[in-house]
């Protein structure tokens, strides 16, 4: 469990791993958490790592990264069990250009891509306001946001109306529930994605990590302020 105090606001955060890793309910948008993903130090310096997969299904199909090319026969499968065939998914979101959430692009030809701050729909690039700090609106109850820190022109995906309330498929602006030691190693502007982070832990109910388990934010109201 992790604790992160802001004396300017007038709560404290509490962080906490979900009972229920892998399905979020909800309506009209559910979410399913296809690989929780992991990163783990070796001995000689080097990571194991890959990302977390997240499948956001309601109106539009939303695949939310899509792990590294050695996950193709995975991610298949886990859309077969879900009825679904690379056609069936609508839009395709990278969350930053990493190889591990990045790696099967090439399955989803006929999907809206949105990588980072690129948007677009086989060779035709769409115009957004993502750049400039704006959001992507999918329809009322998804948007795509600008998250960046961990690279220049990260994103997240945030989900309106499920069963845990407001969720956050973040990517790598959050490594895991517990990240507070690591994640700074890792960012490329530590202090632009504290910024996106403490925005995250302020409006997100849920939020899904890239590097591990969907995790809950409590927030604990602070008395005498």
């Amino acid at each position: 469990m992790d604790l992160t105090e802001n004396t300017s606001l007038p709560y404290a955060v509490r962080t906490e791993l979900l009972a229920v890793e892998t399905d979020i309910a909800g309506q009209p948008y559910s979410i399913s958490v296809l690989k929780v993903g992991y990163s783990l130090s070796l001995p000689d310096g080097s990571t194991r790592a890959d990302g977390t997969i997240s499948l956001v299904q309601g109106p539009k199909t939303i695949l939310v990264d899509t792990g590294g090319p050695w996950d193709r026969d995975f991610l298949l499968g886990r859309l077969r069990e879900k009825g679904l065939d690379p056609d069936d998914i609508s839009i395709v979101v990278g969350t930053h250009g990493h190889s591990d959430h990045v790696g099967n692009l090439g399955l989803f030809p006929g999907a809206k891509l949105v990588v980072g701050y690129d948007i677009s729909q086989g060779d035709l690039y769409l115009p957004n306001q993502l750049a400039k700090g704006q959001p992507y609106p999918i329809d009322d109850h998804v948007s795509i946001l600008p998250t960046p820190g961990h690279t220049g022109q990260d994103v997240s995906v945030l989900v309106k109306g499920t069963s845990e309330g407001t969720v956050l498929v973040a990517g790598d602006l959050f490594e895991c529930c517990t990240d507070e030691d690591t994640w700074r190693d890792l960012s490329e502007n530590p202090a632009v994605q504290e910024v996106n982070r403490q925005k995250a832990l302020q409006t997100a109910d849920v939020i899904v990590p890239g590097h591990g388990g969907p995790f809950r934010v409590h927030r604990d109201y602070i008395t005498g302020i």
